[in-house]
């Protein structure tokens, strides 16, 4: 049974395990595998892909052919889904993008920055129980409106060596240029390093298990990764005019990701509290993931009481969560209080689902606490920002001076030779 404190103290708040996955216990693993696959390339490939997913495949990358094929197989209720979840990601990402910008009010200077994209990028899905078809529509749509050249989507095939139709689907609609069979940290090393098969990119994202996380961790450097995602997490902060079913059905929504994942409920309602306790009972009895539920509950699942809805609050702010609930009357007088969470969902008819799916905005979200410096994947992932300086011999020389008094007080005396040397008049 999920556990009810009284939160008295913020100091004394029970917190969920956020220790890291262990990826010491898998580092010797994925180091062997990334040098594998990076000095043999398809050959490792292959026999990653028979060891770990059971299927021998001869060609790793999905045929256009086979893409078209899928989008007609799902049927046309799936389809209308896909494109209209797809629109409202497009509609959000597209508020996103920034512009390149000049300024030109100084006398003879000239500053700006420019984005350009990325010009490669892979995208992990996880396989597992299979490809998920939002995980590709909120990567791949990002990376397509901020101009990426290419996109790779890479995922795991089924016991059949095949990716679901419904996966296939979402990359078409989604504008994936390529698919390719393969999962883990071997998908991760093949688009770290590039393969015969598989093109090298520039940046990978998208999350995975604790192979994926570790390979990502360790190639960071070679390209750019988005982040090290962790567990999946909600915390619910609810009023005691709540409906504790809906409450309890948020809270499974997210404990049976894994047994792993954290589900938290503050409020400063204790019959709230106790009536979510119960119904969370009841509703795990018939849960098709049950048994992933509950550990994640025993392990990770917390209810917490507080005084009042502004201590509630605080104690949301101390946790991060990835994802967060306002569950109140007036959730949008609440939202100014939100200092670190990944995604904030307002009121009592909009849950944590929305976002997973349909809503638009992205559902990689910063995990493990991490919402105190970091933000979701967006546009901005997925292009690169270069500044540029013009400056006239006249504007020099007006700064030469100062830029050489700085230089030489740090020693750099070569820096401030570079900018007077262009000032000085030079001899017939």
């Amino acid at each position: 049974m999920i556990p009810i404190y009284e939160a008295d103290r913020l100091e004394d708040l029970p917190l969920f395990d956020r220790s890291p996955q262990a990826e010491e216990d898998v580092g010797a693993a994925v180091d062997a595998i990334l040098a594998d696959v990076r000095t043999r390339g398809d050959e490792a490939l292959r026999e990653y892909t028979r060891r770990f997913n059971g299927v021998a495949l001869t060609s790793f990358e999905v045929a256009k052919a086979e893409m078209e094929a899928a989008w007609e197989a799902v049927d046309g209720n799936f389809r209308e889904t896909l494109r209209q979840a797809a629109d409202n990601i497009r509609h959000f990402h597209e508020a996103q993008v920034h512009r390149d910008f000049c300024l030109t009010d100084r006398p003879g200077v000239v500053l700006g920055q420019r984005y350009t994209p990325v010009e490669r990028v892979g995208i992990c899905v996880p396989g597992s129980p299979v490809a998920f078809p939002s995980t590709i529509l909120m990567n791949v749509i990002p990376a397509r409106i901020a101009g990426v050249k290419e996109i790779a989507v890479v995922t795991p095939p089924n016991q059949n060596g095949a990716i679901s139709a419904e996966a296939l689907a979402a990359a078409k609609i989604a504008g994936a240029d390529r698919m390719f069979k393969i999962g883990g940290a071997q998908a991760v090393a093949a688009l770290a390093y590039g393969t015969e098969t598989v093109p090298q990119v520039d940046k990978i994202v998208g999350p995975g298990g604790v192979f994926v996380a570790a390979a990502k961790r360790k190639v960071f450097g070679q390209v750019d990764i988005d982040m090290i995602a962790g567990p999946s997490e909600i915390l619910v902060v609810a009023d005691g005019k709540s409906d504790p079913a809906w409450v309890a059905a948020d809270l499974l929504s997210q404990a049976e990701h894994d047994a792993h994942a954290a589900a938290v409920l503050v409020t400063d309602s204790r019959p709230l509290a106790e009536a979510v306790q119960n119904e969370v009972e009841r509703q795990l009895t018939d849960l098709p993931r049950r048994d992933i539920a509950q550990k994640s509950l025993e392990a990770n699942g917390k209810i917490l009481v507080t005084k009042d809805l502004a201590a509630a609050m605080e104690a949301a702010n101390r946790i991060a969560p990835e994802h967060l609930e306002l569950c109140v009357d007036d959730p949008f007088a609440l939202l100014p209080l939100v200092k670190n969470a990944g995604s904030v969902f307002l009121g009592r008819h909009t849950p944590e689902a929305l976002g997973d799916y349909f809503a638009g905005p992205n559902h990689t979200l910063p995990t493990s606490g991490t919402a105190r410096f970091s933000s979701p994947l967006s546009v901005d992932d997925f292009v690169k920002k270069t500044q540029f300086i013009y400056y006239t011999r006249e504007a020099l020389a007006d700064a030469a001076p100062r830029i050489a008094d700085f230089a030489e007080r740090e020693g750099l005396h070569g820096h401030a030779r570079s900018a007077l040397s262009r000032t000085e008049e030079k001899g017939e």
